[in-house]
């Protein structure tokens, strides 16, 4: 079994000056699925190029299967290439298996059992039929056919160029051509990218019914829940990278028990820490040197005071002692998990998160009108209402209400509105039909491409000048670990896309709207940081409004949920107190 299993034996890279692994060990046998998780940048897929021999460690060793299957960026094929020579490449193990077995069964055939040879032949045609079998060589052609169905390129003619192929179809046609290979050892980055729910499910059956070796750095949570035999945190740790047995569910579980224990042995710690400190403060006041004897110490109180005295030095000697080692050795406080921040929510104008502060409302329909004065106060009058609205070729007719604390989830397959409809809801696009909003109702945007006025400015000065000084103080940037410390000093177009989302989110966070909008919200979140803020967003004041493809995200959410149709159709969206539209 070993001879196909992954081991990398104290791995250490460095990258730009950046020590990205740190001794790592890895021991993958054949039958686990092991699932790479943690921050961007913790080394994820440096990990995965290392292992797979693209990318050479500092020091340390990895040992391979020959076959090992790689999920590249980028596919090595010229752009000129077709579909079929893919596929070919895919299919040319397989077909090697055959041949061989077919020459080897001809060549035992013609050997007697007697010749000095037998044994050999009939030994590699052992290992080879074994080999055959692992990669069911003689079900490649129809499984080659299958896969391109299920990950939505069955109808994609064989002779097309690479070239013309979106990137989404590239990335696709890759993993389909690994799924045909079924190498001993398989490593997959973020796989699910580009593939609509069908096509996970499709990938998460395969990828268990695989008897190899299977490697994935991914950020699908869905995924991981599905698959992983075993999950390694990258993120750092005193003992190096924390492996835990079962899926995402599994992780959680552990996550939440450790972070139990934690909480209680810090409490513990600072109800022992008081106390001392306590002890130490009165038992000190006893011997002050200043401190004259009480009215019921005073018979004989020559006679036992050096005792007393000295009984009374010793304990504060024993509490400072004790108070002293307790302090250098502090656990440290738990991080504060995700949550926003509570505000009066009662500012004028669209918040749009992505400029360096809040934004006058722009881009309003024909017909849109504010709610009429004497309804503002009423908790039961919506936040917006939608009627009839559209946008040619962009969103079917659509009716909406949202209610002051809902929680609304828009779905629907890719071209169906959904960024579109935010935008409407913001007042940051013109829409055909009726929009009626509250008057000096805020709202704060999400985009899923931020873009900041002041590229030049670090992320720092642009959440504080975002803010304000007093807000940007209340709620420093650091303690929200959206950004990594060493981010928050550089200018904001230096910013990755994903980090500049993760600013833009934290100015949300740090000053909630009353109507909050989120496209895509769990984009470039580590796991973690996408539990984190689910749960806030349960918690978080005023309505939310968010669109997503996470599947985790979807089959969680407790609130209402719209699917938007193709354009073309018609869609409503019951009002917030109808039941008919909750979603249980």
């Amino acid at each position: 079994m070993l001879q196909h299993a992954l081991l990398a034996h104290d791995v250490v890279r460095n990258l730009g000056g950046r020590r990205v692994l740190d001794g790592v060990h890895l021991t993958a046998a054949p039958g686990h699925r092991i699932g790479l998780i943690g921050e961007n940048g913790a080394g994820k897929s440096t990990l995965l190029r290392v292992l797979a021999g693209v990318d050479e460690p500092d020091t340390g060793s990895v040992s391979r299967p020959a076959d090992l299957g790689f999920l590249h960026q980028e596919m090595p094929f010229e752009a000129g290439a077709t579909v079929a020579s893919v596929l070919d490449d895919a299919l040319r193990e397989a077909r090697a298996d055959l041949a061989e077995l077919d020459r080897l069964g001809a060549e035992l055939a013609r050997v007697p059992e007697s010749a000095p040879g037998h044994p050999e032949l009939l030994e590699a045609y052992g290992r080879r039929l074994e080999q055959a079998q692992d990669r069911e060589s003689w079900d490649a052609d129809r499984r080659a056919a299958l896969v391109l169905d299920g990950l939505g390129l069955g109808a994609l003619g064989h002779d097309r160029a690479l070239g013309s192929l979106s990137g989404g179809q590239r990335g696709r046609l890759a993993l389909a051509a690994l799924l045909v290979r079924r190498p001993s050892a398989l490593l997959l980055d973020e796989p699910t990218n580009h593939l609509d729910d069908e096509a996970a499910a499709f990938l998460e059956e395969r990828i268990r019914e695989l008897p190899g070796t299977v490697v994935v750095a991914a950020h699908d949570r869905a995924f991981l829940d599905a698959v992983c035999t075993h999950l390694v945190d990258l993120d750092p740790a005193v003992d190096g990278p924390v492996r835990y047995g079962g899926g995402y569910s599994a992780y959680l579980g552990e996550q939440r028990a450790e972070r139990e224990r934690w909480e209680r042995r810090y409490a513990e710690e600072q109800q022992e820490l008081a106390r001392l400190r306590h002890s130490a403060g009165v038992t000190a006041h006893l011997v002050a040197p200043d401190r004259g004897p009480r009215d019921n110490e005073k018979m004989g109180y020559g006679h036992r005071a050096g005792r007393v005295q000295s009984q009374v030095s010793r304990r504060v000697r024993d509490a400072a002692r004790r108070l002293a080692e307790l302090e250098r050795a502090q656990v440290p406080e738990p991080p504060r998990p995700l949550r926003f921040a509570v505000t009066a929510l009662a500012a004028d104008g669209v918040a749009a998160a992505g400029s360096d502060g809040p934004a006058a409302e722009s881009g309003a329909p024909a017909e849109e009108r504010g709610a009429p004065a004497e309804e503002c106060g009423a908790d039961q009058r919506p936040l917006v209402s939608l009627r009839d609205v559209r946008v040619p070729g962009r969103l079917a007719p659509t009716g909406l209400e949202v209610a002051a604390a809902d929680r609304l989830l828009v779905t629907g397959g890719n071209g169906t509105g959904k960024s579109t409809l935010l935008a409407v809801l913001a007042g940051r696009l013109a829409a055909e039909g009726t929009v009626r909003r509250r008057p000096g109702l805020t709202v704060g945007l999400l985009t899923q491409d931020t873009v900041f006025d002041r590229p030049d400015r670090t992320a720092r000065d642009t959440y504080r000048l975002a803010l304000g000084a007093a807000r940007a103080e209340e709620v420093p940037l650091g303690s929200l670990g959206l950004l990594h410390p060493a981010d928050l000093e550089r200018p904001v177009g230096r910013l990755s896309v994903g980090q500049r989302r993760r600013l833009a989110l934290a100015l949300l966070v740090a000053d909630p709207p009353r109507l909050l909008l989120l496209d895509e919200p769990t984009n470039h979140l580590s796991p973690r940081l996408c539990d984190e803020l689910e749960e806030a967003l349960g918690t978080g004041p005023g309505a939310i409004v968010l669109a997503s493809h996470d599947r985790w995200l979807r089959r969680r959410w407790q609130g209402r949920e719209l699917r938007l149709e193709p354009v073309g159709t018609t869609r409503h969206c019951p009002s917030a107190q109808s039941p008919a539209s909750m979603v249980m």
